[in-house]
Order: structure tokens, then sequence, then C-alpha cells
């Protein structure tokens, strides 16, 4: 997309982001969080994601998941992360 500043001309991205937790199982193998019962939100940015996070990390312990690993799109930001106290 192009914007006219008067004598610059901006070029701006359409990219959408789309901040998401993969879940794991305890040799890191990707979780299909359909397989233990649990919905996966696709967050605008960072802190929404790890909010969601924050909320519902007991409820995925309880239900096998071991790590996770944050994604922003295709990028892998950090992970994995033991749900875990260590």
């Amino acid at each position: 997309m192009r914007h006219d500043t008067g004598t610059v001309a901006v070029i701006t991205s359409l990219r959408t982001m789309s901040w998401h937790w993969r879940l794991e199982d305890p040799a890191g193998a990707a979780i299909d969080p359909a397989s233990v019962g649990v919905e996966v939100v696709d967050s605008d940015n960072q802190g929404d994601a790890e909010s969601w996070l924050g909320e519902n990390w007991r409820e995925l312990l309880d239900r096998g998941v071991a790590t996770v690993t944050l994604f922003d799109g295709e990028n892998e930001i950090y992970g994995p992360m033991a749900l875990a106290a260590s």
C-alpha cells in the first residue's frame, strides 16, 4: 500500500501478524490442540498471546502439554518453554 505524504511516498506493509503457541509433548513433538481438547487462539500481538498462555497454562499442563513455543506467523519467537516448575 502506498501513502503519499507530500514530498515523500511511504510504503507500508499489509502483513497480518498471527501470534500463536505451538503445544508440545514431553519429547518436544507438536501436539494438535484438538487432541487434548483445547483451542489455541491466534492473537494480534505478543502481549495478547502471552496473556492467553498465562490464563491457560495450568489446564494445558493438566492435559499433557509439557512445553510451548511462541510464533509470529511462521517465525519462531521463543521456546520451547516448560509449563511445569523445574
